[in-house]
């Protein structure tokens, strides 16, 4: 493994490779973006003169080198500009969820002592001002769309556009500033700095150099053989690791075509104008596309509802064998192409799957029942496993070696290792540098020797070698009588089902496991109209009889799938409830990338957990809530509490073996 691995060619800093494509891609679309229901579009060369404009004008207004630059808004081909710019004026760009809200921000603000601000429009503008208040260092605010920024105090405010004009019409003073800080970017210059989710305390600041973003973004590519003729659709947080490796590391690299949808409510119908060859998406896009598709067809004609089940039972049993190009029998080849005419074509064309080619997720495990369905569509849908400290890319599956229940093999150049506790450990080129002003947490995480705890509990399967992740370290324990508990993987497969949007399973030193269970809206809405019930909220349909008996049957079928696995049998779900308020990360109840805080929820929920230990069938309890507008209230409840079905093990589970001898047994 290349650990000090040298840039290609004085390709040592992203807007060295912006450059490379300007010169060797120049008529090349790099950029589009839909606005006003129209896409524009930027070829590489325009993209540089864009970039550079605002570099220039960066510079025009005093950003020095060092200096933090907070990017926050949608994705849009100016924000990833912005990102680029500061890299060029030798700055380090911090992207920022949009959906934070101002007591976040000012944390990142203040903790990284960001002087620059991009933000995407009024309402981040705000947010940025109310931030202030927490004494933050920012100086300049430079804000995209200007529409409602009229009566704003511009003393130290601009429009984006202004900024790109004055780069433009100061050039000549700056350029060649602007050119020797560019020449000054190395391998080992700051990239950018990702802040983490912070599921257990305060984010953190990762540190990511050119070597990790350009040596992850080269190997990564070269592992799915991708070309400048593919397209992907930017639409995921700019501030998460993924959107950047994606649609700035491997794009740069590429020389691929970066397109932004015009908002996220037009995401589903701009997906289906791109088509993209080559896409990623988190568990929760394919669960909630998974429950499009299962809500239109439960409001189909019964012939169009036989002709989907029939076909997709065939998908189910000789789709991936198809795509992983295993022996498959004439007939079942026929009668496959006939599905593709008449349901998977249409389908994947609704979805907006037509023309990918390598398809990924990760973020958190798939339910195998989604990675199936997709990938029995003929979708080259594939696992990976990564971290923001790692680039992303730790583990790929290969073509050809798809398994719904593993991550893959090491990306190449990666090494992994399993700890004697089960823990994952890596190394890599795409290994963070350290934690922004966080020596103690950095020397906890990543040794001398460049090794990184992942927090998560794992081991290679002996019979493919590929790596399969069980749950995070903390959260992996045991049963009161021995048993392993792993709440996750019961966790996706009860949000396999189009009516459950999320699930927290209770275990670890119990006697047996519960579920807080969340109701997709969107689904079980539509079953309520479809059935005349009638509903004023989120709460009354939750609490409905009839919702609790359709979550029951979910939860016992899991139950029976559960029971099979001799390793995790005793993670059935014994007694359940549905919440009465959706799990929100306003509410710190998960990160702003979704995923779970146990402890909060341990600590929020703790009467209504115990009620589940203590034989209640219901509890009232009251819930804090926060509104839109930031305001808090309280949300009273009376919570209703059910059994279900448990069944006999298929094997014993009552072995205590340390993780990290389970493949061997």
């Amino acid at each position: 493994m290349q650990i000090n691995a040298q840039p290609e060619a004085g390709l040592r800093s992203i807007p060295a490779l912006i450059a490379r494509n300007a010169a060797t891609y120049a008529g090349r679309p790099a950029y589009r973006e839909k606005e006003f229901g129209i896409w524009q579009s930027w070829t590489w060369a325009e993209a540089q003169r864009e970039i550079r404009d605002l570099a220039l004008g960066f510079l025009a207004l005093g950003l020095k080198r060092g200096d933090h630059v907070a990017v926050v808004g949608r994705n849009r081909p100016a924000h990833y500009w912005s990102i680029i710019a500061a890299q060029m004026c030798g700055a380090i760009p911090v992207p920022l969820y949009q959906d934070a809200v101002a007591v976040e921000m000012a944390y990142v603000l203040g903790h990284s002592g960001a002087r620059f601000v991009v933000c995407g429009d009024q309402e981040q503008v705000d947010k940025i001002i109310e931030a202030e208040e927490a004494d933050t260092s920012v100086e300049q605010i430079i804000y995209t769309d200007r529409r409602g920024m009229r009566k704003y105090d511009h003393t130290r405010m601009n429009w984006l556009s202004d900024v790109q004009a004055e780069g433009r019409a100061a050039h000549q003073r700056l350029d060649a500033e602007l050119d020797a800080r560019i020449a000054e970017l190395d391998y080992d210059s700051t990239c950018v700095m990702l802040y983490t989710s912070g599921t257990t305390g305060k984010p953190k600041g990762v540190v990511l150099s050119n070597r990790n973003i350009i040596e992850t973004a080269r190997n990564s590519s070269a592992f799915d053989g991708l070309k400048p003729n593919e397209d992907v659709l930017a639409y995921l947080p700019m501030a998460w690791v993924g959107d950047f490796i994606f649609s700035i590391g491997q794009a740069c690299w590429t020389g691929f075509c970066v397109n932004c949808p015009e908002s996220p409510d037009t995401m589903m119908t701009d997906l289906r104008e791109i088509g993209p060859t080559y896409f990623f998406a988190p568990p929760r896009v394919f669960e909630g596309q998974l429950t499009s598709v299962m809500i239109r067809m439960e409001d189909a004609g019964r012939f169009k509802k036989w002709l989907f089940d029939h076909y997709m039972a065939l998908a189910r049993r000789i789709g991936p064998a198809l795509l992983d190009g295993q022996p498959v029998g004439a007939l079942d080849r026929l009668r496959y192409k006939l599905g593709k005419l008449f349901v998977y074509g249409p389908l994947k064309n609704t979805l907006g799957f037509s023309r990918i080619r390598v398809g990924y997720t990760a973020g958190e495990a798939i339910g195998p029942e989604i990675f199936d369905f997709y990938r029995s569509l003929g979708i080259n849908l594939k696992q990976l496993y990564g971290q923001t400290e790692a680039s992303v890319f730790i583990t790929q599956q290969p073509d050809g070696q798809v398994q719904s229940d593993t991550v893959g093999v090491p990306t190449p150049g990666v090494e992994v290792r399993i700890a004697d506790n089960g823990e994952v450990f890596y190394r890599s080129p795409g290994t963070f540098v350290e934690y922004y002003k966080n020596a103690e947490s950095t020397a906890s995480t990543k040794d001398p020797q460049g090794w990184v705890a992942t927090g998560d509990a794992g081991f290679f399967e002996e019979s493919t070698g590929h790596l399969r992740i069980i749950d995070r370290v903390k959260d992996v324990g045991r049963m009161a009588d021995g048993t392993m508990f792993a709440p996750k993987y019961v966790e996706n497969k009860l949000k396999f089902y189009p009516n459950i949007l999320e699930a927290v399973v209770i275990g670890n030193d119990r006697d047996y496991c519960t579920a807080l269970i969340n109701i997709d809206l969107t689904a079980v809405g539509n079953w309520a109209e479809r059935n005349n019930i009638a509903y004023a909220s989120y709460q009354e349909l939750a609490g409905h009889p009839q919702v609790y008996e359709t979550i029951r049957a979910h939860v016992e079928e899991v139950n029976a799938s559960v029971a099979r696995d001799p390793l995790l049998s005793g993670c059935q779900v014994r007694r359940f409830l549905v919440l009465h308020k959706e799990l929100d990360a306003d509410d710190g109840e998960m990160t702003r990338t979704r995923k779970i805080k146990r402890g909060v929820i341990g600590e929020k929920y703790a009467d209504l957990i115990a009620a589940l230990y203590d034989g209640k069938d219901s509890i009232y309890t009251e819930t804090e809530v926060t509104y839109e507008d930031g305001r808090k209230g309280r949300l009273k409840a009376t919570v209703r509490i059910e059994d279900a079905r448990v069944f006999t093990p298929a094997g014993s589970a009552k072995d205590p073996t340390p993780l990290h001898k389970v493949a061997a047994e």
